[in-house]
């Protein structure tokens, strides 16, 4: 299928009714149980949802990275448990295969997984390497036409109800650093457990859990690209995409947030008057309004490099950072302009968002990793620029 701009608004146009009209009225209940319901799962499959980013020679939508962010605004102007969801097929859990996994990898797992029929997930954060993720120690020793793996990951996002794992092992034991690593699709089954799901602040019905690797055989032909050792330059090309993503998806909650607080403000008399007829209010309203559009700004700009085929490590890293730390400031805000209701979760759902939104600045880089990695990186640029 040729897309269209008339393509891509319709997608737009039936992402925002799908959240407005079937999930916002479903957030109070997914809260509760911390589960989403399996109707829900199902139309979200014949919607075509999990296969945004995947190709479309293999069943998905073939969504490039504009197209990708812009319906990544849209889905996530409601509960995260929605996006999270949808989320790790439509990013970490197939990039790695869309982007280095070989035509007979990708005709066996990609359209499965853009169908929903299998969920995906990244399984590469382990206790002791997390910023510094070339300190893995999940090992991979190879026998015969296998591969043994052994160790655990933490905080994996859908862990507890994913079919295929991409996971990053150490094949070269003696190796250090990024060298060694080794990217493996691993399908659940005999030697890989996930734990029982966490008890969060936020996010409810998003599964997260520790994932187990026990005496876990997996078929040689699962290394991710055939080739050993090349695991690091894998995730880092799944992270650079992801984290335009990601900021996306910090985006949609604060236009959110901004739609409910504004809302409230309009309603809400103190004094004779609307609350949002106080200065002091509107600047806060203008704060939010301002750095929304900054985020959204920033983020079109990069995936619009990355579509041209530019390097978007630099610009990707500073959307992640500039944009999960916005999340943080408009839910502040919002929650001040709904003052004691915004506390309280029986009179409104922007504590829920509150809660919901604080991973943003921890996962997929800290603020501080990312502020190092900006840093770096423009250093590394000036050097360059001097060295001519």
């Amino acid at each position: 299928m040729i897309r269209t701009d008339a393509n891509l608004d319709t997608l737009l146009t039936d992402i925002r009714s799908f959240v407005r009209e079937r999930w916002h009225p479903l957030e109070d209940e997914i809260e509760r149980l911390k589960e989403i319901p399996e109707s829900i799962v199902l139309e979200l499959r014949s919607k075509g949802y999990f296969g945004w980013s995947i190709p479309e020679k293999y069943g998905g939508l073939g969504l490039t990275a504009e197209e990708l962010v812009l319906c990544a605004m849209e889905l996530s102007q409601a509960s995260v448990a929605l996006r999270a969801r949808v989320g790790t097929n439509t990013g970490i859990g197939s990039e790695a295969l869309v982007a280095d996994g070989t035509e007979e990898q990708k005709r066996r797992w990609l359209p499965r997984m853009a169908t929903g029929e299998l969920t995906g997930c990244l399984a590469l954060t382990e206790p002791d390497a997390g910023s510094e993720a070339s300190n893995i120690q999940t090992t991979a020793r190879r026998d015969g036409d296998h591969y043994v793996l052994d160790g655990m990951k933490r905080y994996i996002t859908n862990a507890p109800l994913a079919d295929i794992f991409t996971v990053i092992a150490r094949t070269d034991e003696s190796s250090r650093g990024h060298a060694g690593l080794t990217a493996f699709i691993v399908e659940r089954g005999p030697g890989l457990r996930t734990g029982e799901p966490y008890k969060k602040m936020g996010q409810a019905g998003s599964p997260v859990s520790d994932v187990f690797f026990e005496n876990c055989r997996v078929p040689a032909a699962n290394v991710i690209g055939g080739k050993e050792g090349v695991g690091f330059q894998t995730v880092m090309k799944v992270l650079n995409k992801q984290r335009m993503h990601l900021a996306a998806l910090c985006t949609g909650p604060a236009i959110r947030m901004l739609e409910l607080a504004v809302s409230h403000t309009m309603q809400r008399e103190q004094f004779g008057q609307p609350v949002a007829s106080f200065q002091l209010v509107q600047a806060m309203i203008a704060d939010c309004r301002t750095e929304i559009f900054a985020a959204r700004s920033m983020i079109l700009e990069a995936a619009r490099a990355r579509d041209r085929g530019e390097d978007v490590a630099l610009t990707a890293s500073m959307c992640k950072y500039f944009a999960s730390e916005m999340c943080g400031r408009v839910a502040d805000r919002c929650v001040q302009m709904f003052g004691g209701a915004g506390y309280i979760a029986d009179f409104s759902s922007i504590e829920r968002y509150y809660r919901d939104v604080r991973l943003f600045r921890l996962y997929e880089g800290t603020s501080q990793i990312h502020q190092l990695n900006i840093a770096k990186l423009t250093l590394r640029e000036h050097e360059k620029d001097a060295a001519r």
